[in-house]
């Protein structure tokens, strides 16, 4: 399910005053992305439903953090959104491990959207990739963190929150993210079982203490926490790394966007209202999002949007020599994939040939 046969699912903002954002939580890309999709649902609101959704949103003034020192906007219709997770175990996420006060971007997609809206690249970025992380405003305190070399990805939304990671994918990429989106691990668990679970069909038995997922091999229709341990299971899947476990995330987005589109959202008021109400509970997003009406008009763009006409990669990276716990980006391939979604092109097969990310296992074991 990994490289250019795979399919499955970008964002932009204004300066909306930025509310004071609550604590951070973990949150899963999957449930970023497909939150983002069916809150479409506030479209369908009037009066009370309006009010309530807006109220339910989070949102961080991207826009203001980092200023004018960014690539270029290109307006061609085309859209780029940053899809973040945080491993925060503050609050309801406690039961996910010891709260260490600090939270990083656990979970990474650049999600890029074609300027007709009909078909998407996902760039996954392990959170273990070694880089360049430059100096960057944080958007919670407004100081200055200071940028540093080979430092671990996840580190950037650790120390300068959303704003640096924001920053810090726009320096490897060169591409200006018009969105940022991030949902939490409660959340994520709601979203999926008012959609009614999400079915998968494993192909191996899958038996990881640390997710807490046991299933044999078969289908199988996930709860909410059953897909919550499926999209964090790394140890006992594949080479055991994250590449592994992205890979897995990748093979559930394509499912769970299949269950979207066939639980019929768009044509059941009560539904759309629910998963509504429970996505923009779950996510915080970039100010310019920060409104039921912003996120509807961003929804009802991508109705139009096939999983199957949509890619998905992770940046080629490969294990660092120095350390075999962390992975540095391929540096000539990886520009390959940003220079592709650039110019609004297909990422060519051959950028990720040579890629560690895309040579495990993982991504086999769920269909």
């Amino acid at each position: 399910m990994t490289g250019q046969s795979g399919s499955s699912t970008r964002i932009r903002g204004t300066g909306k005053r930025r509310k004071k954002p609550s604590r951070r939580r973990r949150a899963t890309v999957i449930a970023a992305w497909t939150a983002a999709g069916v809150v479409v649902v506030g479209g369908a609101g009037l009066g009370y439903a309006y009010v309530k959704l807006n109220d339910n949103l989070k949102a961080v003034d991207i826009n203001a953090a980092l200023g004018k020192n960014r690539p270029v906007n290109v307006d061609n219709g085309s859209q780029d959104i940053l899809v973040l997770g945080s491993d925060s175990r503050s609050g309801a996420n406690s039961a996910y491990g010891v709260d260490e006060g600090t939270a990083r971007s656990d979970t990474a997609m650049v999600v890029h959207v074609n300027k007709g809206h009909k078909t998407a690249s996902v760039v996954s970025i392990p959170r273990d990739t070694l880089v360049t992380r430059p100096d960057c405003t944080s958007d919670t305190t407004g100081k200055t963190v200071a940028g540093q070399q080979r430092a671990m990805f996840n580190t950037a939304y650790e120390v300068g929150g959303p704003a640096c990671a924001v920053k810090t994918v726009e320096s490897m990429s060169g591409i200006r993210m018009d969105h940022y989106v991030e949902v939490d691990f409660t959340g994520f668990k709601k979203l999926i079982d008012q959609l009614g679970g999400v079915k998968i069909t494993t192909t191996q038995a899958i038996d990881d203490s640390k997710s807490h997922l046991h299933l044999q091999p078969g289908t199988h229709t996930l709860n909410g926490e059953q897909s919550l341990g499926l999209v964090r299971t790394r140890k006992s899947i594949g080479d055991g790394s994250d590449l592994g476990r992205i890979q897995l995330q990748q093979a559930f987005i394509k499912a769970l966007m299949e269950q979207v589109k066939s639980v019929g959202v768009f044509s059941n008021p009560k539904t759309l209202f629910d998963l509504a109400d429970t996505a923009t509970k779950a996510v915080t997003t970039d100010s310019d999002l920060g409104s039921v009406q912003s996120l509807t008009g961003f929804a009802t763009g991508l109705k139009g949007l096939n999983p199957k006409n949509v890619t998905m990669v992770t940046m080629p990276v490969q294990y660092d020599p120095a350390d075999p716990n962390r992975v540095v980006p391929l540096e000539e391939s990886a520009q390959q994939v940003w220079t592709a979604l650039k110019h609004d092109k297909p990422i060519p097969a051959s950028a990720t040939e040579k890629s560690a990310g895309d040579k495990g296992v993982a991504g086999k074991v769920v269909r």
